[in-house]
């Protein structure tokens, strides 16, 4: 008899997965608390969204800025979304649109000088706080958590 592929052993026999199925919640808890915590100090610290916090990060990374739709498929939201933000951040100083110098129907959006000098001093934050958030692992701890979690993510991308 051959044996079972992953996949279709998963399918076939759901009840001998059971710590697969604890693993993947332990990954989405310990994902949703890092986030709500990264959440909280971004709120109380810089008054300022998780979601604004990482369309800075993408025009911090590219500093001749981004069109509207670049920064949709970066932060993979739709693009009403990004217009929103980028109209939120305009407001706060904190971004600006530039027109294309040839086409007129294109407008990169990037970070003011203003903006960049207060996202040098909330990455530093961010920074700090993934580091005291998983401060209780070993440097070894990380790099194996880091080994396996790639394992994981080529398991991932192989199956889809």
């Amino acid at each position: 008899m051959t044996p079972l592929d992953a996949e279709t052993r998963a399918a076939e026999r759901p009840e001998e997965h059971k710590e697969e199925l604890r693993l993947w919640l332990r990954m989405l808890t310990c994902t949703t608390l890092v986030e709500a915590e990264v959440r909280r100090r971004l709120r109380t610290e810089f008054a300022l969204t998780l979601p604004r916090f990482d369309l800075m990060a993408q025009l911090e990374r590219a500093p001749a800025g981004l069109t509207l739709g670049e920064l949709s498929r970066r932060l993979m939201v739709s693009n009403g979304n990004v217009t929103g933000l980028v109209e939120r951040l305009t407001e706060a100083g904190q971004v600006e649109r530039v027109p294309h110098p040839v086409d007129r129907r294109v407008v990169h959006v990037r970070l003011t000088p203003a903006g960049r000098a207060a996202f040098a001093g909330m990455a530093h934050a961010h920074a700090g706080w993934i580091g005291e958030l998983f401060g209780a692992l070993s440097p070894d701890e990380l790099r194996q958590l880091m080994g396996l979690l790639g394992r994981v993510k080529q398991s991932v991308r192989e199956v889809g």
